[in-house]
């Protein structure tokens, strides 16, 4: 069964890299949102089986961690497996600790740590 990920923040060449990753490691669709307000739009049309948030948006710059917090804090969503998008370990410990799950950096993204990271939820 095809999973879903959606994909929060990021710019169109940070997506692309994103759902080129995923779509050809794993049976998985990625849809994109660029902010909150964009993200439970999507959710509500389809839930996602991972949400990744950018730490800042590309849309506005605004935080990530707010799209985090609210989506872990709302109980429609809390389920919902969220990883951050980040290079600094101190956001992915602040992340973890809102309830996401341990995320990774764009530097990271092709290694087979962040595909294991990735596996556990689409595979």
């Amino acid at each position: 069964m095809t999973k879903r990920v959606l994909d929060v923040g990021n710019c169109v060449p940070d997506h692309a890299a994103i759902r080129g990753l995923i779509e050809r490691s794993f049976d998985a669709q990625v849809a994109q949102a660029h902010d909150l307000a964009g993200a439970v739009a999507e959710l509500q049309k389809q839930p996602a089986d991972l949400v990744l948030v950018n730490r800042k948006l590309d849309l506005d710059y605004s935080d990530g961690m707010a799209v985090v917090r609210h989506l872990k804090a709302d109980p429609q969503w809390s389920a919902t497996p969220v990883m951050l998008i980040t290079n600094f370990p101190e956001y992915q410990v602040e992340a973890v600790n809102s309830g996401a799950e341990p995320g990774f950096g764009k530097q990271e993204l092709r290694t087979n740590e962040t595909l294991e990271k990735l596996r556990k939820y689409l595979a």
